[in-house]
């Protein structure tokens, strides 16, 4: 049986990226030549089509590896030609090496009953299994690097800066297959994304961790609020453990997926069509397949994957579509989104708010409304009060790595 809930602390889960934690490298380790290719490749602007544009273009690492690239619509990055748009934020790639794939993953609630919750994958729909995955997405979109197939890029390869890095690593003659090409290209450039460049763990929360450093009473205010599961309650899907000092069991995602009726973005272009909408994991290619026996695709529609809240404050704008640009106008979001929904989204031309805006009416039954602090009603009081708002950003702000 399948129950609708997309939200809770899944022990499993948390097993498998401990795991793959205690097996990341050191941050002193300088790199491989696997790892220095796939370190030029990402930077390398020679494969788009046409060339100019990289995965660094929209992963900037002073901005924890998001971005617009360039984009004049900041929600959104734009492609290797200046015409074309995404349809969503572009998330970030610290810390994502310790994503598990995606899966369904099943347990027994007190009645007996199998309870399905989708977990794992990358991007915002969980479509890539892993990081090299992922890199194949990107270079054959025609919204971003736009090649059209693994021959262009093979050909790409050919008169690119990074060709005799590659020959040194795989020493192969690229005219044999182009799809072994791109695979090993995806292969380096995922090697580079699981070095500690990516997942340095350096924060003043992680120096905080070991004893390094001390919380200022703000911040301090805020991490008790962020975990009470009668306020915040952040700590129900941005997990950590919270009687450990190790800094890789503090990820803040249980890499899960959640509908949270985020307002819709007018800036960006496919939004211009008011029939369209962005439902997230359902439109997921294949999902159908993979579903657990008696579970509706439908239950899903309008979920995104839950990010990790490490270096939050400078991956602005927020949540799939980039609808809210500040930090704490999001956490905001959170405890008035049904208190005062006249915050967030549009009013009708009689005055009527136009809650859930971006939320089909078939999904708005998948809109998380359960959970603190989601759990409550207009009139009401939020879970958190303005000065309790700042307390909990004070704290979210502690979660950005210092520079490399």
């Amino acid at each position: 049986m399948f129950i609708p809930k997309l939200k809770r602390p899944l022990l499993g889960v948390i097993a498998t990226f401990m795991v793959l934690a205690t097996t990341h490298r050191g941050s002193a380790e300088p790199l491989s030549p696997m790892e220095e290719l796939g370190k030029a490749l990402f930077h390398d602007a020679t494969l788009s089509n046409p060339p100019g544009q990289s995965c660094a273009s929209c992963h900037d690492a002073a901005l924890a590896f998001t971005g617009n690239s360039g984009s004049p619509i900041a929600a959104i990055a734009t492609g290797s030609t200046p015409d074309k748009f995404g349809n969503r934020n572009v998330p970030t790639l610290k810390y994502m090496a310790f994503s598990p794939p995606f899966s369904f993953v099943g347990e027994k609630n007190d009645k007996g009953e199998t309870e399905y919750t989708p977990t794992g994958g990358l991007f915002f729909d969980g479509r890539a299994d892993n990081l090299i995955d992922q890199v194949h997405g990107p270079l054959l979109n025609v919204n971003e690097m736009a090649d059209t197939d693994n021959a262009m890029i093979t050909s790409k390869l050919r008169s690119s800066p990074s060709l005799q890095a590659y020959k040194t690593v795989f020493g192969e003659d690229l005219s044999k297959d182009d799809a072994a090409t791109v695979q090993n290209i995806a292969i380096a450039i995922a090697a580079f994304e699981s070095t500690s460049t990516f997942a340095p763990f350096s924060s003043k929360f992680d120096s905080y961790l070991q004893g390094k450093a001390e919380f200022t009473a703000l911040e301090a205010k805020g991490f008790e609020l962020f975990k009470d599961p009668e306020k915040g309650n952040c700590l129900g899907c941005h997990v950590g453990t919270v009687d450990s000092k190790n800094p890789k069991d503090w990820l803040f995602t249980d890499f899960t997926y959640d509908n949270l009726g985020v307002p819709r973005n007018p800036a960006i272009p496919a939004n211009a069509k008011a029939s369209y909408f962005d439902e997230g994991l359902c439109q997921r290619e294949g999902l159908q397949k993979i579903l657990p026996e008696g579970v509706e695709l439908s239950s899903f529609c309008g979920a995104f994957k839950v990010p990790t809240l490490r270096n939050i404050a400078v991956t602005a704008p927020y949540f799939h579509n980039g609808a809210i640009t500040n930090l704490r106008d999001t956490v905001a979001f959170y405890v008035t989104r049904d208190t005062n929904p006249e915050l967030w989204y549009p009013k009708s031309a009689d005055g009527k708010v136009l809650k859930l805006n971006d939320t089909t009416p078939a999904a708005i039954a998948n809109v998380n409304t359960g959970e603190v602090p989601y759990d409550r009603k207009p009139g009401e009081t939020p879970r958190l009060s303005e000065d309790e708002i700042d307390a909990v950003v004070a704290f979210l702000k502690t979660l950005t790595d210092t520079a490399p």
